[in-house]
């Protein structure tokens, strides 16, 4: 049950939390693949988006008997993540007014081992499509040059998420270092245009590569999750052949639209879960390219 369906969480659009709920309800058969035992970060506006909102990770009591958890060891002590395995499970998190579901790149119980590498391309500036566009391509491209295929979606916020499948058998470490020296390598090829510079003040108008998303704990958004942003954008999985044509950007699809874009295409993402890669020859290949 949805309490106070009426409220509004997206002022400019009028979205209330029960049109919210309604379409995590809608989306769930293709977004749940994708989540299923990952441990969840919720971010809630009790408010709306036009109220600060906040970031919840621990779930030790206020929730029914009946949502999963996992217990994850932090310095001095533990924190139990809600996992969201089923319909009612997103809907307890839309109750929560939880607008973004950020998940973990490995699911429980093998969570030292993600089945994920993510990279997020952040641009400096929000109107430089091509450039953001192109860049992404660049990590497809290289990727492909290492024998690993690749997805892309848009980020909801300002960028693209790059994914690639894994096998579950390299550790956090492995996969964090593997993803940053493929970041650097194009760094180093694209010094204009690409950035691993942490500090905004210091990428200039480059577009940084982070590759944070994949170190343990880290978390990225959702795939379909919907963004705490004006018009209620999604972070949608997306074609390459859309990118190539810059018919893509960060925000162009959003709640109110991607039911009828599942409808019209599916889950786009639904053969990477049937495409698990090794890292051992890609990171063969890198040293090959980037001696120590």
């Amino acid at each position: 049950m949805i309490t106070h369906p009426e409220k509004v969480l997206f002022p400019g659009e009028g979205i209330t939390k029960g049109e919210l709920a309604s379409y995590y309800e809608k989306i769930a058969p293709v977004m749940l693949p994708h989540i299923r035992r990952r441990p969840i970060t919720m971010e809630r506006y009790h408010r709306g988006i036009s109220a600060p909102g906040f970031f919840q990770k621990d779930v030790s009591k206020g929730f029914p008997e009946w949502l999963t958890r996992v217990e994850v060891p932090k310095h001095g002590g533990t924190v139990h993540h809600p996992i969201a395995n089923d319909t009612r499970s997103l809907l307890w998190l839309a109750n929560q007014n939880s607008i973004t579901i950020h998940v973990w790149p490995s699911r429980a119980p093998n969570l030292y081992n993600p089945d994920i590498c993510v990279f997020d391309l952040d641009p400096s500036k929000e109107d430089e499509l091509e450039l953001l566009c192109a860049a992404a391509l660049t990590i497809r491209d290289f990727l492909g040059e290492l024998g690993l295929p690749s997805w892309v979606k848009t980020s909801g916020s300002k960028g693209f998420h790059i994914a690639v499948p894994l096998d579950a058998k390299s550790d956090f470490g492995t996969v964090a270092q593997f993803a940053h020296t493929v970041g650097r390598i194009l760094v180093k090829r694209e010094p204009e245009n690409l950035t691993q510079e942490f500090h905004k003040a210091d990428r200039g108008a480059r577009i940084f590569v982070d590759t944070g998303r994949n170190n343990y704990s880290a978390t990225f958004a959702a795939a379909y999750a919907v963004r705490a942003k004006a018009g209620a954008p999604v972070s949608a999985p997306c074609t390459w052949a859309e990118v190539e044509r810059c018919e893509a950007g960060p925000r162009s699809f959003t709640l109110r639209t991607m039911p009828q874009r599942i409808a019209d295409v599916g889950d786009l993402w639904s053969e990477m879960l049937r495409s698990r890669r090794s890292l051992r020859r890609p990171i063969e290949r890198l040293r090959q390219l980037s001696p120590a």
